[in-house]
């Protein structure tokens, strides 16, 4: 059996799981009007308006501004849809696609690397929802912990429960988010003024143009990187792409775009705090629980599927509790005031695992990977060497202002694995 034809004979217990550790069958994908909301949901999250909040005062409305929003989010989602073609192709998420080009023993990198960022956003967007419901509605900062609590628990339920659940919470979420978006975006388009103003405004921000895009592609490259638990899901290559490129380059785009232009015309990037300037209070909390419920089970979800396949354990249900938990000790823990730095590391570190998975399926597997039972090396030296040099040169690349940190670790990446698994020999191994 080959990836090709996904998930033939997949067990009782792994269709329940939603295919953590086997290829998602053909009688198991979706359509382009089920995958897009959950998609745009993922990617429709409050830390991307705070990233556009941050690189908004650093320059020059237009071209600057436009051209980063812009560059940025063109990479961002060229880059996910090229893996989520992958996925469709293949039925694999990007956890289950790593065995291939790092090996079954050191693709667990892999699977801990993306498995922790995950858990990073969680915790970073449930302090995220404490504070902003301290400003908005006056609770006390004494039961921050008692709110990151409940909804560290409650985002994770649909996760629990999982794609169907999820789906059903994006149908209905995603079209009243983008409702509310559109009002609040058009009220503060008319409050800030005219072109001629905007340009008028001058920068107050210390952020360089390489750095800027760090950031707009940090925002959501470790999301996007397993944004493949969703594209394997897909009917065809072309739904995959379509979703794709609709969260991640037109939808996560308009997010950074409003966390900008709300730093420029109410002096803050939250969104939901323009809102309530504009007596929308009570529609912007609304929009609070729905945008972050629908990254957050995502994102928890990611994590399921990264440990599940760290212990290759089918049962993934197991690791979203966990994660939560887990989770909930960060949120207190003061990882929201590290944002910018952490974006800046995710931009560096995640995308040449990306750029390794595409070598691998175009040019060493001719664009079909194997079956996913087939034997492997313990260890694939090309991949674990590619990604050491990659990531490297991508976080020196970005300290030093050279290029674009996550395309330098893309491209490094790719090349690098296409030369060494030519010249470095594999022991094949049946290691699960």
């Amino acid at each position: 059996m080959t990836t090709s034809e996904p998930g033939i004979g997949a067990s009782t217990t792994q269709a329940s799981q939603d295919y953590p550790l086997s290829p998602v069958p053909m009688s198991a994908r979706r359509s382009f009007w089920s995958l897009a909301p959950l998609m745009i949901g993922f990617a429709f999250t409050s830390t991307t308006l705070i990233a556009g909040g941050q690189i908004g005062p650093a320059f020059r409305f237009f071209p600057d501004l436009i051209s980063v929003i812009l560059i940025g989010n063109v990479i961002l989602g060229a880059y996910c849809a090229a893996l989520g073609y992958i996925a469709q192709k293949s039925g694999l998420a990007t956890v289950l696609m790593a065995r291939f080009s790092f090996g079954n023993v050191g693709s667990r990198w892999v699977d801990f690397i993306l498995g922790a960022t995950q858990i990073g956003w969680y915790a970073v967007t449930n302090s995220f929802v404490a504070q902003s419901l301290n400003q908005l509605t006056g609770l006390p900062e004494s039961w921050n912990w008692l709110i990151v609590l409940i909804f560290t628990y409650g985002f994770c339920a649909t996760a629990y429960f999982g794609y169907t659940a999820m789906d059903w919470l994006s149908r209905l979420a995603v079209p009243a988010m983008l409702i509310l978006l559109a009002v609040s975006l058009g009220i503060a388009l008319g409050d800030g003024g005219s072109f001629a103003e905007m340009q008028a405004i001058a920068p107050t921000g210390n952020l360089s143009f390489s750095a800027a895009l760090a950031v707009v592609i940090g925002t959501f490259i470790s999301g996007g990187t397993q944004s493949t638990n969703w594209s394997r899901f897909a009917d065809t290559g072309k739904t995959a792409i379509s979703t794709t490129l609709l969260a991640f380059l037109v939808v996560n785009g308009i997010l950074v775009f409003t966390g900008a232009f709300c730093t420029l015309v109410y002096g803050s990037e939250d969104l939901i705090q323009a809102m309530a300037q504009q007596g929308l209070l009570f529609f912007g909390l609304i929009l609070l629980i729905l945008n972050v419920w629908t990254t957050q089970d995502n994102t928890i979800y990611a994590f399921s599927m990264a440990g599940a396949n760290f212990f290759r354990v089918t049962k993934r249900t197991i690791f979203v509790l966990a994660g939560a938990t887990l989770a909930y000790i960060l949120s207190l823990s003061g990882i929201y005031n590290q944002i910018i730095p952490y974006l800046i590391f995710l931009g560096s570190v995640i995308p040449p695992v990306g750029g390794i998975i595409m070598a691998d399926f175009w040019l060493r597997h001719r664009g079909q990977f194997p079956a996913i039972d087939s034997p492997q090396p313990a260890f694939n030296w090309a991949g674990i060497i590619a990604y050491v040099a990659a990531a490297s040169i991508a976080f020196l690349s970005g300290q030093l202002g050279w290029g674009i940190p996550a395309v330098n670790g893309i491209i490094i990446a790719a090349g690098l694995y296409a030369i060494l698994i030519r010249v470095l020999p594999q022991r094949v191994q049946a290691i699960r």
